[in-house]
């Protein structure tokens, strides 16, 4: 009986021990759960740039880790916060062992792979934070177990799938914010069931479908975001019964329908509306007037008519108006009666009235718009007139679009005042006069177009002032001169550079191979002419060259083949000569245009030499070769070297034999006139040497011809002896008959050879 006590005794001592043992057990146990799960969620990252895990080891607790935040009263981990950090990796399902956290935030870092089904279990959680990463696969449809989450952002990420239809049972969610996803579907209408929902955001998705009417259960909603997907229908009225909202977006969807009538007072907290890029029709409402608290108002890609409301001037904190690209106005002077009242917008910033139907001149009202405004976009309607002078008093603009008007008159030098100037767009309309050199003031113009004007005179240098310039545009012009090189001296250039049609003429000044950023160069329809520079081959991100329809003239530059990104060339009409650069077959061409030229010699067949629908060569007479479809004739087959040598050597020993014929015969020719002269002066000096003597003397000297004194006779004359009386010399006189023919040459030739005295 004792020892049944005493056992009695034992197993009750033992059953109140044991439940202390077990609690003190459990409590190890847990603990050790978190630490693991943490050390298996560093396990899964792989690129800790900055080193924040490596201290998540044993030499502190677990609650000291960085990112890491324990309870008060025990310790288990109730936060994970490591935002910002640039870690890789994915997603530990162990997370789902961290059973008392409440928060959760990952945001902006690269974790990939798809969120875990094991968050499920979180059922304490109330805020997870995985925005700006990259998770793919879809929203766990067992993150709506954890029934007290106040706020889910997974936005910019790439998660595919619907909207899970139980998000209805979230009644605590505050903010569900899911945009720029790849989310499909549509509005779940158990979205009605959270009234204490502020933010509903799912813009840029995929969405279809429509605005659900059960939204008007979204009693506390102040943000709703639904712009850029596919949602259609009519807005639901229901929505405009939200008296909440201050924000309200949207838009680039295909919403149709009308605003309703009484907006502005069933949403007197609103501040933002953006519906632009709908099929929205109708008027404006006046009642959005009413809404004294509207920042930004667009109503921009709609099917609006009508007139602007003129009592927009009570929208004191109105700072955005976008208007554009409706159907508003009439083509009347009458158009602009909103802008008297506008002018009491005084934090109005910009002002986008591009693309309606105003008409009328330009109302000089739209100088008495507040000077903070900074964006004001007129082009596209049919305002007439000249720029008017009021228009100064904006001086804070830095963009300015008045283009695809009836504008006349000249450009006003006050725009090169606008020191802030970023964008000025006058082209399309009927401007005349010069180019102001003042617009070389505008040291922050990023895009300068003029283009389709009826503007004069030269290009003004100080253009080259402008060291923001991307995109300069003053074609269709009638503009003359040189190009200023001082343009080429502009870096900024990127994008498009484009003198074409006007009257331009002189050189391609050697410095545009100093625009070595640039996309596009257009000088086509000028007079330039001479060679192009071979600088050009520097612009090394020029990807669109035209040059067409000038006097170019020489070789086509083979430093063109230097332009790796080229795509596009044209030189036709022009003037070139010699042959096509083989290297431009090595380029990425998808058009060139080289017809109507003085090119000769061999088309080259590779590269886009081989697409006859992307090159044209007709007009170059000479041009041989290429591939068949572009029916050239056959270039003429050259001999080899070796076939050429030997005709060129009997060539050369022909042409130096004739030449020192030549040269032979002139010399001889020239010693043969030398020596006849030289004969002649000879014999004549011989002559006059002679004795002269008389006939008497000769008849004395030979006793009157005597036969006594008779030496000979021959067939010319008689030969006789006689002594001269003064000198008694015994001298041979010879008798010529000079009836004989012949005798007189040989009287010559006797003469020069001796000293015989002749008498004829």
């Amino acid at each position: 009986m004792n020892n049944l006590c005493l056992a009695a005794i034992f197993l009750v001592l033992f059953s109140f021990k044991l439940p202390l043992f077990s609690i003190s057990a459990i409590h190890a146990l847990t603990n050790d759960t978190d630490r693991l799960s943490l050390l298996h969620f560093k396990q899964s990252i792989t690129s800790d740039p900055f080193g924040i895990l490596s201290s998540w080891n044993d030499s502190v607790s677990f609650c000291n880790w960085p990112g890491v935040t324990c309870g008060r009263h025990h310790p288990r981990v109730t936060s994970l916060v490591l935002d910002s950090l640039n870690l890789k990796g994915s997603l530990s399902p162990h997370i789902g062992n961290l059973t008392f956290l409440r928060l959760i935030d990952l945001q902006n870092n690269s974790f990939s792979g798809e969120i875990p089904q094991q968050v499920g279990h979180l059922f304490r959680l109330q805020q997870l934070d995985l925005s700006n990463n990259t998770f793919g696969g879809r929203i766990p449809v067992s993150l709506m177990n954890c029934s007290k989450l106040r706020r889910i952002r997974l936005m910019k990420n790439i998660l595919s799938g619907d909207i899970p239809k139980e998000i209805g049972t979230l009644i605590k969610l505050e903010t569900f914010q899911v945009s720029i996803n790849n989310l499909t579907g549509g509005i779940p209408t158990s979205l009605g069931n959270l009234s204490s929902l502020w933010v509903f955001a799912v813009a840029e998705n995929n969405l279809a479908g429509n605005i659900p009417y059960e939204i008007r259960g979204l009693s506390s909603l102040k943000k709703i975001l639904v712009g850029m997907n596919t949602l259609s229908g009519t807005i639901p009225s229901s929505l405009y019964n939200l008296s909440s909202l201050n924000w309200v977006s949207i838009a680039k969807n295909q919403f149709n329908g009308n605003l309703p009538a009484n907006i502005g007072f069933s949403l007197p907290n609103l501040q933002i509306l953006h519906v632009g890029g709908n099929e929205l029709s109708g008027t404006i409402p006046d009642s959005l007037s009413n809404v004294s608290g509207l920042q930004f108002l667009d109503l921009t890609l709609n099917n609006f008519v009508g007139p602007v409301p003129t009592n927009f001037g009570n929208l004191l904190e109105l700072r955005r108006l976008d208007l554009a690209l409706n159907n508003l106005g009439g083509n009347s002077s009458y158009d602009w009666g909103f802008l008297t009242s506008l002018a009491n917008c005084s934090k109005l910033e910009i002002l986008s009235l591009s693309l309606n139907n105003f008409g009328g001149a330009f109302p000089d009202s739209m100088g008495n718009l507040t000077s903070q405004l900074q964006e004001l976009y007129l082009g596209g309607n049919h305002i007439h007139g000249s720029i008017p002078s009021s228009l100064k008093n904006l001086f804070s603009l830095n963009t300015l679009t008045m283009e695809e008007n009836h504008l006349t008159g000249d450009i006003p030098e006050y725009l090169g005042k606008f020191g802030k100037m970023q964008l000025l767009y006058l082209s399309t309309n009927r401007l005349s006069g010069k180019i102001p050199s003042s617009l070389g003031n505008l040291t922050q113009l990023f895009s300068l177009e003029l283009s389709e004007n009826q503007l004069e005179g030269s290009i003004p240098p100080s253009i080259g002032n402008i060291k923001s310039l991307s995109w300069l545009d003053l074609s269709n012009n009638n503009l003359r001169g040189e190009v200023p090189p001082q343009v080429f001296f502009l870096p900024s250039i990127s994008i498009l550079l484009n003198f074409s049609h006007n009257f331009l003429s002189g050189r391609l000044p050697e410095e545009v191979g100093k625009l070595k950023n640039v996309n596009k160069l257009d000088f086509s329809s000028n007079n330039l002419s001479s060679e192009i520079p071979g600088t050009i081959g520097d612009c090394s991100s020029l990807e669109y060259l035209y040059l067409q329809g000038n006097s170019f003239d020489q070789n086509i530059p083979s430093s063109l083949a230097a332009l790796k990104g080229l795509v596009y060339l044209d030189l036709s009409l022009n003037n070139f000569s010699g042959e096509i650069p083989k290297d431009l077959q090595n380029l990425s061409l998808q058009y060139l245009n080289i017809s109507f030229n003085h090119l000769e010699g061999e088309v080259p067949t590779r590269g886009v030499f081989q697409n006859t629908s992307a090159i044209f060569v007709v007009g170059n007479s000479k041009l041989c070769g290429g591939v068949k479809e572009l029916q050239l004739p056959k270039c003429p087959v050259k001999e080899t070297k070796q076939k050429k040598r030997p005709v060129l050597k009997i060539i050369m020993i022909i042409v130096c034999v004739v030449i020192g014929l030549l040269l032979f015969s002139f010399l001889f020719a020239f010693y043969w006139r030398k020596m006849s002269k030289k004969k002649s002066s000879s014999t004549l000096a011989r002559i006059e040497f002679l004795p002269k003597v008389t006939y008497k003397k000769l008849l004395e000297a030979t006793s009157g011809f005597s036969l006594e004194n008779l030496i000979g006779s021959g067939s010319f004359g008689s030969v006789y002896k006689g002594i001269l009386g003064g000198e008694e010399k015994i001298v041979a006189i010879k008798v010529l008959k000079l009836q004989k023919k012949g005798a007189t040459k040989m009287w010559i030739i006797k003469v020069t050879n001796s000293r015989l005295l002749y008498l004829n």
